[in-house]
């Protein structure tokens, strides 16, 4: 494999450079809402012949990553999500945190095709959990923004997602919420066929990209054993224009102006139409075997999963510069061969879940249910072929056990956790020592709900955690955790609900013990092991409405965090002194400021059957926003723009149309260093058939077409770290197939 990447020069700002509002993108968006909104008042003319029966309603999805007794959405005061298995198909991309773009108060860190996590409510890594089936990822992703994140959607069940802090069940490091992927490779209930199958393919053009995923499932007597595999296999992917955003390159030729002007420099080619070094090809291979009985089951799950995947704009600094300048013209120039070699990453992880539980028959004990997950995880970051860069390896284990009750006429769930990894990196970029981590932690959380409509739910949590650093030492901290909710359910399908919580958080390795290059940031970080814990206060208001034919829902939130944790310009020491540029990279530290995270999230879904063109037709909308600053007035970095999304799709008894628009504002309130990200607007749109209609295969079996992104905007995420080198795809054209036996 021989992949080159432009090389460029390194550019840090802290003045913004501001653009003005693509005119074009602005009146696409107007003209797309004006025929959305047509549409949806041409739609309200079926609404009055429509009856109870003809209206289209959806099974309510119980959230098993909710805290407490399980529940659905409607009684959950926070904002919870879940995507089943046809819609993750739809919105598949090739890593979690752009599959899940679609929810409300969701963004991605969009590192390429290969590594993206989850950002929520504009709090990501350390702070938002990416769970596989309840238990912890254990890989390297929350580290650097280019490790991939082992948790995937390509041969997932089920994802769940919860907003805001879910700390009570799963730690401090969920402050900012939970997303769990869930594979059914344990089962907890004998499936109603004895032999099923799913799979599905699929086909990319703005990558040459292939997708494959197969699931097959067979019973016999108490057991059932379930087997799956996938693979991915992604090309560079097209960009509209330049890879370097315009931004970036105004301000990278004026720094070249103002340095050596009587110098002369060659000029480099811009990268421009496709984005070099952003491949990616992953493979995964599971089973389970799964016991279950009237009362009790037992299952036991094996995965291996494997990536390779460039890394654009790995590398685009001026690391090492200094060591090269004495050498001789020929060396220089193998210098820079090497140099301009794509880097990228292999992973492999193997990881063991056991899981099992037990129903009572009693009025106190409802249920006892033990999880159990052993992970053994490595990936090698390589320079060039063959060439060997720093090893991140990542093994430990993680088990929860809850027990469910009833007491006093409330539901609840008492538990405990604990969780144990040696996370080592080896290397010349390894910015962090080896770490060893210990986390202990015990739950309760209870929940009532009266005739009346209103219902009371909390918990509390208490956990330890302790980071052993080779070099620096241990740090020990003892966390309490605390959340009390009320709420009511009105006659008409009204409901209001309020929460407050407070959360502490252990800072997590890489902020306390840091000290090295960046390569994937561009950045020196240095850590600091006195660094307290971090607490969140979070004030929660919900209000949601649902009828026969619409559901709808608003979530307001304030969350005041104490000894806020975050990365800024600093000085080290290098050589007794203190420097702010160290080994060619300026130096960024880990420090701690109270900050505010204020934000809401709307949202709304309308259904009407057997109206307009004779379709039953569904349109859905939502608007959400964050705004988070420090105690100083100075703004929390990578902060998502104001988003408002919207769908309509029409279904015609064996077919299927759509449409969804993304706008994205322009994100203006930068951190330092940083600068101002353009706003986007994209239209994607889908047709799909579903083949089972017509006798072909069991229900499920679906061809479709997708349009994505179709006027080839140019999206830059403002939560990315390389938003300003490495763009979103361009138009992309994605069929495929799934059938289901």
């Amino acid at each position: 494999m021989q992949r080159k990447l432009h090389k460029g020069a390194c550019v840090h700002f802290c003045a913004p450079i501001k653009k003005c509002y693509n005119i074009t993108s602005a009146r696409l968006v107007m003209k797309s809402y004006l025929l959305l909104g047509a549409a949806s008042v041409a739609l309200s003319a079926g609404v009055s012949a429509q009856t109870a029966e003809d209206t289209q309603r959806t099974e309510e999805t119980v959230f098993v990553t909710a805290p407490g007794a399980q529940r659905t959405a409607d009684e959950l005061i926070g904002n919870a999500t879940a995507f089943d298995r046809d819609e993750i198909i739809e919105n598949l991309s090739a890593s979690l945190g752009e599959t899940l773009l679609d929810a409300p108060g969701v963004s991605s860190t969009a590192f390429g095709q290969g590594a993206s996590r989850p950002v929520l409510r504009g709090l990501g890594a350390e702070r938002v959990q990416v769970l596989t089936n309840g238990i912890g990822a254990i890989d390297a992703s929350t580290a650097s923004p280019d490790h991939q994140v082992t948790a995937d959607g390509i041969d997932a069940e089920r994802i769940e997602i919860l907003r805001g802090p879910a700390a009570l069940a799963y730690g401090g490091q969920s402050i900012g919420g939970v997303v769990n992927v869930i594979d059914g490779l344990i089962v907890e209930e004998l499936p109603d066929e004895a032999l099923s199958a799913d799979g599905f393919a699929a086909f990319n053009s703005v990558n040459e990209g292939t997708e494959l995923a197969g699931r097959a499932q067979y019973t016999t007597g108490p057991f059932v054993l379930t087997l799956s595999a996938s693979m991915r296999d992604f090309e560079d992917f097209d960009i509209p224009d330049f890879a370097e955003s315009e931004a970036f390159r105004a301000a990278e030729e004026a720094e070249e102006e103002e340095h050596d002007e009587d110098e002369d420099h060659e000029e480099e080619e811009e990268v421009r139409g496709t984005l070099e070094n952003s491949f990616v090809e992953t493979d995964t291979l599971a089973a389970g075997l799964s016991w279950v009985g009237d009362t009790a089951f037992f299952g036991v799950a094996v995965r291996n999963q494997n990536a390779t995947y460039g890394l654009p704009g790995h590398g685009e600094h001026g690391h090492g510069e200094e060591e090269h300048e004495d050498e001789d013209e020929d060396h220089d120039e193998e210098e820079h061969e090497e140099e301009e070699e794509s880097p990228f990453i292999e992973l492999e992880q193997t990881r063991i879940d056991v899981r099992g539980g037990l129903t009572f028959d009693s009025d106190v004990l409802t249920d006892l249910t033990g999880t159990f997950a052993i992970v053994d995880y490595e990936h090698v970051e390589f320079e060039a072929p063959g060439e060997t860069g720093t090893v991140y390896a990542n093994e430990g284990y993680e088990g929860r056990i809850e027990l469910g009750h009833t007491l006093f006429g409330f539901d609840g769930a008492a538990g405990l956790q604990f969780i144990s990894t040696d996370f080592s990196a080896i290397g010349a970029e390894a910015f962090i020592s080896p770490t060893e981590s210990e986390l202990f932690g015990l739950f309760v959380y209870e929940s009532k709900e009266w005739d009346s409509g209103i219902g009371l739910e909390g918990g509390l949590r208490y956990e330890t955690v302790e980071r052993d650093n080779v070099n620096f030492g241990t740090v020990e901290f003892d966390l309490a955790s605390g959340s009390l909710g009320l709420h009511r359910h009105f006659d008409g399908g009204f409901f209001l609900g309020g929460q407050v919580s407070y959360t502490e958080r252990a800072p997590a390795d890489t902020e306390l013990f840091a000290d090295g290059p960046h390569l994937a940031t561009d950045q020196f970080e240095v850590g600091d092991p006195t660094l307290g814990k971090e607490s969140g206060l979070n004030l929660e208001g919900t209000a949601r409405w649902s009828g026969e034919n619409y559901n709808l829902g608003l979530n307001v939130f304030v969350t005041d965090f104490s000894d806020f944790i975050y990365l800024t310009p600093g000085e080290t020491f290098e050589d007794g002194a203190l420097v702010s540029e160290a080994d060619g990279l300026p130096v960024f530290v880990f420090t701690q400021q109270d900050a505010n995270f204020v934000g809401l999230e709307a949202y709304g879904e309308f259904t009407f059957s057997n109206a307009l063109l004779g379709a039953d037709w569904v349109f859905d909308a939502s608007y959400d926003f964050v705004k988070a600053e420090l105690a100083d007035d100075g703004n929390v970095p990578f902060i998502p723009p104001t988003m408002i999304k919207s769908g309509l799709t029409a279904e015609w008894d064996a077919f299927e149309v759509g449409a969804k628009l993304t706008v994205a504002g322009d994100q203006n309130d930068i951190g330092v260093g940083q600068l101002a990200t353009d706003g986007y607007a994209v239209i994607d749109l889908k047709a799909a058939t579903d083949l089972s209609h017509f006798g072909w295969s069991a229900e499920g079996t679906k061809a479709f077409i997708e349009a994505r992104n179709i006027t080839d905007e140019e999206v830059r995420y403002a939560t990315s770290v390389v938003k300003d080198i490495a763009p979103a795809p361009g138009q992309n054209i994605r069929v495929g197939l799934r059938i289901a036996f």
